[in-house]
């Protein structure tokens, strides 16, 4: 995300939309009540007689949020609310859609910007690097780009390996095919490093037969238990890549929810749900607030999302760290299990 102009005093951020993965990120900045400025199209009416036309007009306009749709498949945030400035002829108080997809440019006017909203939109205006996933064993493969948030599944690939029973050997057409398909990412998508994982010693024979220096110069190794979406979670918490995998979002996200359950198992450090939560917060324990965008989508459609937002907003008042992660993967999925809302303590809660 570009950020065009920033002026928190005033509580304008001014952005264009340069990646999918933007809309995402704004999607948890935009709050109910915020006033939002972008460009839109209306029908209006031509004309006061019988013979009267109705047209499309496109015009820029600022609503007051009540509404903001988007979900991880589609390519558009789209923000409802009442118009509160526009051309002469809209009406003020009337009820418009302004949508944002790649390109787009809009504003953003708050009363107050939290600093997890602050951190949110610092975040999109990064530049982040992808990391290049592939997990594979003898008989297929899994290759995955790490994003912004989480990563995207790029495509799975069965080999014709012969049983084990038979021998202990990949076929080398598979070899082959895992490296075809990581030189054909490697060119598309330009990633910093790419991450090699398997069990055994399926890696380093792979690795020895890449002949490409500028590809295999990007190949780091690591393990994985088997191949599956849960093994590359596993993959992306794994100690040989802390260095690596620094920038990516997954990584910190898969490692405080580990935290999490690791202070939940010890009966010690966590609270998970609702109540829970808003009694540690109440109380001021909260250190870390872990909350998934499928949570955040579900206050919003029970129109509690206020109840979400006074949280949230005392936990910053504090100093308190706030995460919303994806529920896309296995972080957030075991957080939605938690009820979708979990907290890292400052003391334990008696």
């Amino acid at each position: 995300m570009q950020l065009l102009h920033l002026d928190y005093k005033k509580g304008i951020a001014r952005f264009r939309v340069n990646d999918p993965d933007d809309l995402w990120y704004l999607s948890h900045v935009i709050d109910v009540g915020d006033r939002i400025s972008g460009i839109t199209t209306r029908k209006v009416k031509i004309g006061e007689t019988e013979n009267a036309k109705v047209a499309k007009k496109t015009f820029h306009v600022t609503v007051e949020a009540e509404s903001i749709d988007f979900s991880t498949g589609g390519h558009a945030l789209r923000v409802n609310g009442r118009i509160t400035d526009g051309p002469e002829d809209i009406p003020r108080g009337s009820y418009q859609t302004v949508s944002f997809e790649l390109g787009s440019e809009g504003t953003i006017a708050k009363e107050q910007w939290l600093a997890h909203q602050k951190q949110k939109l610092d975040e999109a205006g990064k530049i982040k690097y992808s990391y290049l996933l592939c997990v594979f064993d003898r008989e297929e493969a899994l290759f995955a780009l790490t994003k912004k948030f989480g990563y995207e599944i790029l495509s799975k690939t069965q080999g014709e390996a012969p049983k084990k029973a038979k021998t202990q050997e990949i076929k080398t057409d598979f070899y082959e095919e895992i490296i075809k398909a990581l030189e054909i990412y490697n060119d598309r998508y330009q990633p910093e490093k790419i991450i090699l994982a398997s069990p055994a010693f399926y890696k380093e024979d792979v690795l020895k037969k890449i002949t490409e220096k500028e590809l295999k110069a990007k190949v780091v190794l690591a393990t994985s238990s088997n191949v599956s979406e849960a093994a590359l979670d596993e993959v992306i918490k794994r100690p040989e890549l802390k260095d690596v995998l620094k920038e990516s979002r997954a990584r910190e996200e898969q490692l405080l929810v580990e935290q999490l359950l690791m202070e939940i198992n010890k009966n010690n450090l966590a609270v998970y749900g609702w109540d829970e939560v808003q009694k540690a917060a109440s109380a001021g324990a909260v250190s870390d607030l872990i909350v998934t965008d499928k949570r955040v989508a579900q206050f919003r459609e029970q129109k509690r999302y206020a109840d979400l937002d006074e949280l949230m907003k005392s936990v910053d008042a504090l100093q308190g760290k706030i995460h919303i992660i994806t529920s896309e993967h296995e972080s957030g999925k075991r957080i939605d299990g938690l009820g979708g809302i979990a907290a890292l303590l400052r003391y334990k809660m008696r």
